[in-house]
């Protein structure tokens, strides 16, 4: 079977809430931004850990400066990490989509905090092919770069690609290269767009 399957994985396969990290970690910040959940998920610093750039050490230093945080690097971690709620019947789904003999790729803009904290917490997360992520990969979506690391680990491109994603930039730059690109809205949408590519799906 020549198709393969990318799963981003952030509101496609976990849920997240910023909020929950922002609490715990702006209960031990002397001076926390005014939204604190706006800023941990939207600063320069993440975008820098996303894309590699800096590491877990040099991203908690910057953030302890920012907010004048005063716990360890590993309390940070693990109130930073712990955010995601699984997403059931896209897990389930990836499932179904294993179990016909589909190849599935894990295709997401993330860190190695948060990757750690799926990888210990969340066993779906194993039973994938590769995993294309933008802090290994130091291109984030939509840029061309984490897009040409899943066209080389998959050794795929165009339309043998089937593509998952929330995110309407993510999945227009997929479009762009031909591949068949999913706009995840519901896990009942996704399933439907997935079997009129896949009519065995449905069996």
């Amino acid at each position: 079977m020549s198709a393969v399957v990318a799963f981003d994985l952030g509101k496609v396969l976990v849920d997240f809430d910023y909020s929950i990290a922002a609490r715990k970690i702006g209960a031990r910040s002397s001076k926390p931004p005014e939204n604190l959940a706006t800023f941990l998920s939207h600063s320069q610093f993440l975008i820098q850990f996303e894309t590699g750039t800096i590491d877990r050490h040099q991203f908690f230093k910057a953030i302890c400066a920012a907010t004048g945080y005063s716990g360890t690097l590993d309390e940070f971690s693990a109130a930073f990490a712990d955010i995601f709620f699984p997403m059931e019947p896209m897990i389930a789904l990836h499932a179904e989509v294993r179990r016909h003999g589909l190849k599935t790729y894990v295709f997401s803009n993330t860190n190695d905090l948060a990757i750690s904290h799926v990888r210990h917490n969340f066993p779906f997360f194993v039973h994938f092919d590769g995993y294309i992520l933008s802090y290994e990969v130091h291109s984030m979506k939509p840029h061309a770069g984490i897009y040409e690391s899943l066209e080389k680990m998959a050794g795929k491109r165009g339309a043998d690609i089937v593509y998952i994603d929330d995110r309407v930039e993510n999945v227009e730059a997929g479009a762009a290269r031909g591949w068949r690109a999913i706009l995840h809205e519901t896990p009942e949408k996704t399933r439907a767009a997935l079997v009129s590519y896949f009519p065995f799906l449905s069996r």
